[in-house]
């Protein structure tokens, strides 16, 4: 029997909004690739002291965590468009500070401007959510993973966008700063055929759900948490120094971008088939084996320092964090319940991010300050990731292990 116009709008609607959101991940998305390349060097060329040369990237993810759980009440209040153009205007607002900082030969003022940047990093974090907000519960996976899908795109852009204009202006990176201007002013046209409603307004005495406490007392909750944020954290804290570690043993920046380059290709070409393999095994055996991949990055990196080394060990970790991530987004979408969405997913973030800039931290500091070469800082690097990967892997093993609930 051929279905009725009402019950093929929803997906329509859902596969509609998956096209738009995926587009800003490929488009918008590519100034992520572009500022973690770029922004350690940048920030090892203006820093006083080695040790803290990451640390504009460490603000950026602050500025993330700062911002999610602001970011994810302003969607709930106004939408998801308007939030996301919001990101966009502080991307561009950041970009072109950092330009300035660049200019000026501030540090403190490159670092500064990572905030703003951070507020569109938040806004990326929500796209995999926004793509479920109107999908049925079947295509929710799917959707995830072909939103995050678009990040192959990026992988292509932002690198090939820092070869193009690393080196064209007198001041190195000047130019890259202004690409990722001109990136952001796509974000209205785009965000302009997004068709996601917004919330209807809180009915006076409606409940908005469990309280925090409680919820995140719920295992698959709790869990789901902690192993996207290890997946987040360690993928980060490697990736952040990776370019330094590769510029460091004697390559080019062009050899650190073909490697980044590989690097997001590993996190999001196997998105075409995270979410079928989720439907298929279950979010949290693909968690596991994303973990599990992880650890197989680390010992890669341990174990030399060749060119080969750099990207089998950058598209492992790459890998890693998509099965990771994805699954552990997929098990907390599962969780709670509609009236706790965007509590839920702005706690998740902020959660997540909040772990991400204590690696991102850590990063630079473990790169450029510990062992007295760039190698021993690399080994470092790699050695931080193994009690993090035992935490989250003993974490899923007690979920895994648990008596099954009959309902939460």
């Amino acid at each position: 029997m051929a279905m009725t116009l009402a019950e093929t709008d929803p997906m329509r609607r859902a596969r509609r909004n998956v096209i738009v959101l995926l587009l800003a991940q490929a488009l918008l998305g590519a100034q992520m690739s572009m500022i973690f390349i770029v922004g350690g060097l940048a920030g090892q060329m203006l820093s006083p002291n080695p040790c803290i040369a990451t640390l504009p990237l460490s603000m950026m993810i602050l500025g993330s965590a700062l911002s999610a759980r602001p970011l994810s009440g302003f969607m709930r209040r106004h939408g998801r468009r308007a939030g996301f153009l919001l990101s966009c205007g502080s991307a561009a607002l950041g970009a072109a500070i950092a330009a300035y900082g660049l200019a000026s030969g501030n540090f403190w003022l490159f670092t500064a401007s990572a905030l703003f940047t951070g507020v569109y990093m938040a806004a990326q974090g929500f796209f995999r959510f926004a793509a479920t907000d109107c999908a049925p519960p079947e295509f929710q996976s799917r959707a995830i993973s072909w939103v995050l899908a678009g990040g192959l795109a990026a992988a292509f852009t932002g690198p090939f966008l820092v070869r193009l204009t690393a080196d064209v202006t007198a001041i190195p990176f000047l130019a890259t700063y202004a690409a990722i201007i001109g990136l952001n002013l796509l974000g209205p046209v785009l965000f302009a055929f997004l068709d996601i409603p917004k919330p209807p307004a809180p009915v006076r005495g409606q409940t908005e759900g469990r309280p925090l406490g409680e919820l995140l007392r719920v295992p698959q909750i709790a869990v789901a948490m902690i192993c996207g944020m290890v997946s987040y954290a360690l993928m980060n804290l490697v990736m952040t120094s990776a370019p330094l570690a590769v510029v460091g043993c004697g390559f080019a920046t062009a050899d650190a971008a073909n490697i980044v380059s590989g690097h997001v290709l590993a996190m999001f070409a196997p998105s075409f088939f995270t979410g079928h393999l989720i439907a298929r095994f279950g979010a949290t055996r693909i968690v596991m084996v994303g973990l599990a991949i992880l650890a197989g990055a680390g010992a890669v990196a341990l174990s030399g320092v060749d060119l080969a080394h750099f990207f089998i060990a950058m598209i492992l970790l790459g890998l890693g964090w998509n099965f990771g991530y994805i699954g552990a987004t997929a098990m907390l979408t599962r969780a709670y319940r509609p009236e706790e969405r965007e509590r839920v997913q702005g706690l998740n973030d902020a959660v997540v991010f909040g772990g991400v800039f204590l690696a991102s931290l850590s990063s630079g500091g473990l790169m450029n300050c510990m062992g007295g070469s760039t190698q021993a800082g690399w080994n470092a690097v790699n050695l931080a990731m193994l009690p993090f990967l035992v935490l989250a892997g003993g974490a899923l093993l007690w979920l895994m292990l648990r008596p099954r609930e009959v309902a939460r």
